[in-house]
């Protein structure tokens, strides 16, 4: 069995951010050096630590809860994974000059979370069954693109 071509993807978070403490609790430590002051070892790199050590939590969580990925199979938004031939229809986006809600905009967000996550934005799909749910992407017009034109191949049984 061969993997699926990945059509979009979202890594969620990225483990660069784990260094950003680190880097700073240097800057701090090489700042103590030039200015010849005394220089703080155990608090510059208990701080390092500490600091590198939640923000590796918060990566985990993020890959584990807010990556995106769709391929010409399924659609996985967080921890869970739709197959695309289960989606008929990508909705249209809100209307912003609306003063009414679209009906997928109270929809449930696919993933484990309670709605869509914070700095993404949400995007309606129809189910084969006809329930409503919300994918969600930070870049949610390239996923909107990619979704539709998988959608519509999954419908006409290309590529299947």
């Amino acid at each position: 069995m061969t993997a699926a071509a990945v059509l979009f993807a979202e890594p969620g978070a990225r483990w660069r951010a784990v260094a950003y403490g680190p880097i700073l609790c240097l800057a701090v430590l090489v700042l103590e050096f030039a200015t010849g002051g005394a220089v703080h070892w155990f608090a510059l790199v208990f701080c390092a630590a500490l600091i590198a050590g939640f923000v590796a939590l918060q990566v985990v969580a993020g890959k584990r809860h807010v990556s995106v990925e769709l391929t010409e199979e399924t659609l996985r938004s967080g921890t869970e994974s739709l197959p695309l031939d289960s989606i008929a229809e990508v909705l249209p986006e809100r209307d912003e000059d609306s003063w009414d809600d679209e009906d997928w905009e109270s929809a449930r967000a696919l993933g484990e979370l309670s709605g869509v996550p914070r700095r993404r934005t949400g995007i309606g799909l129809r189910l084969a069954d006809g329930g409503l749910v919300q994918a969600w992407a930070r870049d949610h017009k390239a996923l909107r693109t990619a979704l539709t034109e998988a959608v519509q191949r999954s419908s006409d049984g290309v590529d299947r």
